[in-house]
Parts: structure tokens; C-alpha cells; sequence
């Protein structure tokens, strides 16, 4: 009995360390955050167009398949990213819609005369309160939305090639065939 009281606890311990061995050792991408939005409706907003007219909403990603972007002219991977989001809307197969992040407008004006707009809509989001509504933590993130609505996928950090060629452009064409919606 009095061996129990030294066996149970190092084999406790033991199998703990095991466990945080696998754990550590297990390779995973970091970079990947699970969305509790995936799947879901877009969250209702209103907010001011940057270039002016009618304000953005949520229903502006129901006229086509919609890579919604958060970027601002101060973050350098949102800089990065930017030949990819022009390549996605040359594509025309979705519209690229951007919401301006914490960024002055004057700023984020200058940012897209001097690299070229991807975007067919901007919203202003200037104290970040729509972007905490999807669940943003940083510049760039980048969901696609389906025609329903419902966001289907997010991207955490810049776009790169390889991302638009291997994940983004099957998962429109995917969209597109599927009418836009499950």
C-alpha cells in the first residue's frame, strides 16, 4: 500500500509529461485560428463608403461571391498582400470588398491611389467596432462570403500566392458552381 502513495503520482506525472511531449511535437500551423463564425451569417453593419456614396452593409455580399478584406495603409503585411487582392478582382469571379481599419480615410485614400484599388466597396470602420462583430484581432484578416451571406472561410495574416492558388480561388470557383450558397 505504501509503494501505491509513490507509484501513482510519478506515474501521474509521467503520463503529464507524455502528453505535453506529443502535444509540443505535434506539427501544426500556428497561423490557423478556428472561426466561431464559419458557417454563419455575416454580422449585420452600416457604415460610411470610403469614396462616398450609399453606406456598405452586410448586404452588398449578396450581389456576388465576396473576399471581405480588413486592412489599414499603416499595416506593411496589408502592403504585402495587395498584388493578390488586385489579381482577385482582375479575376472578376468575386468581388473584393474592404473594410478600412483604425485608418484615417485621407491615409487610406492616398494608400490606394498609390498602389491601385482591388476593392468594388470600402467601409470606414474607424474605431473598430465591426471588425470586433467578426471577430478580427489584427490587420490583414480576409473572409470569403457566400452569396447567402454566410461567411465560409477566413484567412488570418497577408494573402499570399500560394494561398489565393491553393485555398481562395478553388473555394470561389467551389461558391460560384454552388450558386454561392450550401
Amino acid at each position: 500500500m505504501r509503494r501505491l502513495v509513490f507509484i501513482i503520482p510519478a506515474l501521474l506525472l509521467a503520463g503529464t509529461v507524455a502528453m505535453f511531449a506529443v502535444l509540443l511535437t505535434t506539427p501544426r500551423d500556428v497561423s490557423e485560428v478556428p472561426s466561431p463564425f464559419i458557417e454563419k451569417l455575416a454580422p449585420s453593419f452600416r457604415l460610411p463608403a470610403l469614396m462616398g456614396g450609399a453606406p456598405v452593409t452586410e448586404a452588398n455580399f449578396k450581389a456576388q461571391v465576396t473576399v471581405f478584406n480588413v486592412f489599414a495603409s499603416w499595416c506593411l503585411p496589408c502592403k504585402a498582400e495587395h498584388p493578390v487582392l488586385m489579381r482577385i478582382a482582375r479575376a472578376g469571379k468575386a468581388q473584393v470588398i474592404g473594410l478600412n481599419y483604425k485608418n484615417k480615410p485621407a491615409a487610406a485614400k492616398a494608400w490606394l491611389k498609390e498602389l491601385g484599388n482591388p476593392f468594388a466597396r470600402i467601409a470606414v470602420d474607424p474605431k473598430g467596432r465591426t471588425a470586433i462583430d467578426f471577430g478580427v484581432y489584427g490587420v490583414p484578416e480576409t473572409f470569403i462570403i457566400d452569396l447567402g451571406g454566410r461567411i465560409r472561410y477566413k484567412h488570418i495574416g497577408p494573402i499570399r500566392p500560394e494561398d489565393y492558388t491553393d485555398t481562395i480561388a478553388p473555394l470561389i470557383a467551389r461558391l460560384i458552381a454552388e450558386g454561392g450558397t450550401q
